[in-house]
């Protein structure tokens, strides 16, 4: 950390100087771990047409906080990602084994784990002020431990686009030729479904609930709005979420706002731009 600490100083701004304000440069690593991990796993996202599966994890994760703070962790959030998990890997259970469209197994899950995420945190008369950080979350309160683990995580989900992209699209797109072709479609969208699962419940606490699910989405559309081959289309989503991020959180800063909600913003803006100006799409 020492090495980044010294690389920061050099940069001009008032919050740069050398033995000061170590949360805004430990806030200013964090995002340049998490945008690409939001960028590479967007496109997949996108890709296979799984966007509002992202939020009804989200959904899954502060029910699972809320268990894990009515049995007493001290951590709650392992607790979240083992019922996100698990959340995750029923709901491909159930999108497999059911005659419903997609969209309508994701509305049952995400309300469900809404009520139940509520009903939770409410339960005996306890009050729900205390996860309201949740909901728009606070990036500069992240750890060194955290953000090193957010980068294994990120080398992680970049193995799994490397070796799942292609799998995880063909399932999507044409089911059929993919079991053809000898694809185990349960177990790529299973593995798929967990990566988005502990991303999202890990990140959510300096993300924020209320906007995480933007942030899996807009970098791989706004990419689409551009990209003329899956080179492109991967490039342009990890520009966009590391500029998004970083002029995100230097506008939080400054303005005193939500970095989750400053970053989400910046993407819109991005998508926006992209769309005005688009080409022909994947």
């Amino acid at each position: 950390m020492e090495l980044w600490y010294a690389l920061v100083d050099l940069l001009p701004f008032d919050w740069a100087q050398p033995g000061s304000m170590y949360f805004m440069k430990n806030a200013l690593l964090a995002v340049l771990v998490i945008s690409p991990l939001f960028g590479v796993l967007s496109t997949m996202v996108v890709h296979s047409r799984m966007s509002f599966f992202s939020d009804a994890l989200g959904h899954s994760a502060f029910t699972g906080m809320a268990i894990g703070a009515i049995c007493g962790f001290n951590e709650p959030t392992w607790a979240a990602v083992l019922f996100a998990v698990v959340f995750a890997l029923l709901f491909n259970l159930v999108r497999r084994r059911s005659a419903l469209a997609s969209d309508t197994v994701i509305g049952v899950f995400s309300s469900t784990a809404v009520a139940l995420g509520i009903f939770l945190s409410t339960l005996g008369g306890r009050s729900f002020t205390k996860f309201n950080s949740l909901l728009v979350g606070d990036i500069l309160s992240v750890s060194h431990g955290r953000i090193a683990l957010l980068a294994l995580i990120l080398l992680a989900v970049v193995l799994l686009w490397v070796f799942a992209l292609n799998q995880l699209t063909l399932s999507a797109v044409h089911p059929a030729l993919a079991d053809s072709r000898g694809v185990s479609l349960f177990a790529v969208e299973a593995l798929f479904n967990c990566a988005v699962a502990v991303v999202v419940t890990l990140t959510m606490t300096w993300i924020g609930l209320l906007v995480i699910n933007s942030m899996l989405i807009l970098p791989g559309a706004m990419a689409r709005n551009l990209a003329k081959n899956m080179r492109q289309y991967t490039l342009f989503s990890l520009l966009g979420a590391v500029i998004a991020g970083i002029a995100g959180l230097m506008v939080s800063y400054y303005i005193g706002a939500s970095t989750g909600a400053s970053i989400t913003l910046m993407l819109a803006i991005f998508f926006a731009v992209t769309f005005a100006f688009r080409k022909k799409r994947l």
